[in-house]
């Protein structure tokens, strides 16, 4: 498992002076102001999660009073980042932002290097995320009733892409398939990225994915929306329809991200990573940012977070066994 951290680049560092003159302004969250706050996302660059963290980067930097940069490590569905996160001080300079494939990892994997609840402190689960399914747009099928009839005319004559195995996204796939009784065959990428690059190219034909990070391509055209995964229309895209509404009523699933650190983090210091966390992300600028992206922010306790991962790690599990997923 790879933790060979890469080179830090422009993008890395957004916001880093503006964060950095923002320290001397906020005194009370300034503590270790010289040092940078490192944020660990171990999902691919134009992931979901990926556009959020980076919308909320500069108001981050001014909550905390101290620079914020962003560290990429994607791979194994969250885990090659994640255990980098755990082996890290627990003085509250490094962070990451998960989202469910944390609490699906251990019903995945049959060994795990570390434990997704116990090992970790989650500080907040800061919202939610519309996820959609697409197609490309050669595909002829513009509704789930034309995707169905198209999948049931040709069983597994068609793939369906995932960011990874056992991934929400390839979850959230195999739901479709599963409420809709068809079947494709899966082909899993390693982040979200490459998987939109392909599916754009046509070398796959459909795929869940989070509305953020294909809204660009939604409107361009080069991938059509067939319907949202959640239980209800997206203000952000309020013209594509649920496939609940389409008729698959029981389908219902959604992203949501969280703010977690290493393990035996002090008290203290997870009240102000949360607090500096809420502060950034009911900022004014980056609730614009997150409504044009369709993102629901609802900050939660550090308390509600640890009980939050509890309750999804119980539910996944479930859905795991359904599928049959299971990992070496």
């Amino acid at each position: 498992m790879h933790t060979i951290l890469p080179p830090m680049t422009r993008r890395a560092v957004l916001g880093f002076g503006a964060c950095a003159a923002a320290a001397a302004a906020c005194p009370a969250l300034a503590q270790g102001s010289d040092k940078p706050i490192r944020f660990i996302l171990p999902i691919s660059a134009g992931s979901g999660v990926d556009a959020i963290v980076r919308a909320a980067s500069v108001a981050l930097g001014k909550a905390f009073g101290q620079p914020v940069v962003i560290e990429n490590l994607p791979g194994a569905g969250g885990i090659t980042g994640t255990s980098v996160l755990v082996k890290a001080a627990p003085d509250g300079l490094t962070l990451g932002m998960v989202s469910n494939n944390h609490v699906i990892n251990p019903a995945v994997y049959k060994k795990m290097p570390f434990d997704a609840i116990g090992d970790v402190t989650p500080i907040s689960v800061v919202g939610a995320t519309p996820l959609v399914l697409v197609v490309n747009p050669k595909l002829p099928a513009k509704n789930v009733k034309e995707l169905v009839a198209l999948l049931r005319a040709k069983p597994e004559g068609y793939n369906y892409a995932s960011s990874g195995n056992g991934t929400i996204i390839h979850l959230a796939g195999e739901m479709f398939m599963d409420e809709a009784g068809v079947k494709a065959r899966h082909i899993p990428y390693k982040g979200t990225g490459p998987m939109v690059t392909d599916m754009i190219a046509g070398q796959v034909e459909m795929g869940v994915v989070a509305l953020p990070a294909v809204q660009p391509h939604l409107r361009s055209g080069a991938l059509r929306a067939i319907g949202l995964c959640g239980p209800a229309r997206s203000p952000a895209a309020p013209d594509i329809p649920t496939i609940a509404e389409q008729g698959l009523p029981n389908y219902a699933v959604e992203g949501w991200f969280a703010v977690i650190g290493p393990p035996k983090m002090q008290a203290a210091d997870v009240q102000r990573v949360h607090d500096a966390v809420a502060a950034a992300f009911t900022s004014a600028e980056v609730r614009e940012a997150m409504d044009k992206q369709g993102n629901i922010i609802k900050p939660t306790s550090p308390e509600q977070a640890l009980s939050y991962f509890r309750s999804e790690a119980a539910r996944y599990a479930a859905l795991v066994k359904k599928a049959n997923v299971v990992l070496e």
